[in-house]
């Protein structure tokens, strides 16, 4: 796949050249041409920043539908046409017990039109100070890992032991829409 001219390995980084020193900005006519080059590489500069920030994940994690700022390609690989991928987070309150419990996403009208492209989380013993990761999969032994689902309307969690005792969970569902 040809790779867009735009997009590198590095990330996106501005560097930071200053255009002009500002003395000698003050003593510039505004017919010049040097005040018209001032002007451009004012315009380029102003249009890379719009395009860095545009381009930027945005740290937001609401409970609440939001668009991340990252994009998917598409399903024809045309850089030009990217999907966005929208995050919510599912505030899930203590795992449970042996066994499985399920919270509502609040993702409205999932159908054939979404596909989940991550899907994870935390969980935390605020009594113990201990913390795991959601979906949690043990070396220990099978029944000690956790398993996290998605369906229609619900994020289920499912523990093999007595997990009650993390009381504070959080699932992190980051979609994109066809």
């Amino acid at each position: 796949m040809a790779q867009d001219p735009q997009v590198t390995n590095t990330g996106l980084f501005i560097t930071y050249n200053p255009i002009y020193d500002v003395a000698q900005l003050q003593e510039l006519n505004v017919n010049s041409d040097e005040f018209k080059e001032l002007l451009i590489r004012l315009y380029f500069t102003i249009g890379d920043l719009i395009t860095a920030n545009n381009l930027k994940t945005t740290g937001y994690y609401l409970n609440t539908e939001f668009n991340t700022g990252q994009q998917l390609f598409s399903s024809t690989n045309n850089f030009g046409t990217t999907r966005p991928i929208f995050r919510t987070v599912v505030n899930f309150g203590a795992l449970p017990a042996a066994g499985s419990k399920s919270v509502n996403h609040g993702i409205a009208n999932i159908g054939s039109t979404y596909s989940f492209v991550k899907i994870y989380g935390a969980a935390s013993d605020v009594t113990g100070n201990t913390y795991i990761p959601l979906p949690y999969d043990s070396t220990v032994a099978v029944s000690n890992s956790i398993q996290v689902d998605v369906n229609a309307t619900q994020v289920t969690i499912t523990t093999g032991t007595d997990r009650s005792n993390y009381t504070v969970s959080y699932v992190i569902l980051e979609y994109i829409q066809f």
